[in-house]
């Protein structure tokens, strides 16, 4: 399975444990390290951080990044899209090796003419 996710605080820290004034990028990243130290494959960009793994292990791993965040704020919010394919493994680089071959025109992938269609 792969889970894209992303995580913020908002609102005073109500625990003290953070002050109020404390960067979101703060609070990213102890919710990507996190991730990072769960030895699960994964990838952050400028948006979101994917994982991959089994169900329990990244739903887990989700869990303890937006108990972290929430550290830094008096509520978290959590985007989550997941991709749940059982029986395969390697999709973080795969799914992008197969679309940048797509796009190569290598394994006969092609790029539709959309000059041809009404309203273009």
């Amino acid at each position: 399975m792969l889970v894209a996710f992303s995580v913020a605080p908002s609102g005073d820290p109500a625990n003290g444990l953070a002050p109020g004034d404390a960067s979101v990028h703060d609070a990213v990243a102890a919710a990507v390290r996190i991730v990072r130290e769960s030895g699960l494959p994964n990838r952050t960009s400028s948006m979101f951080t994917e994982v991959e793994g089994e169900w329990d292990e990244v739903m887990d791993v989700v869990k303890r990044a937006t108990d972290a965040v929430g550290a830094y704020g008096s509520r978290v919010s959590l985007v989550l899209k997941a991709d749940i394919r059982p029986g395969y493994s390697g999709e973080l680089t795969g799914k992008v090796e197969r679309l940048e071959s797509a796009i190569g025109g290598q394994d006969g992938g092609s790029v539709p003419d959309v000059s041809t269609r009404p309203g273009t």
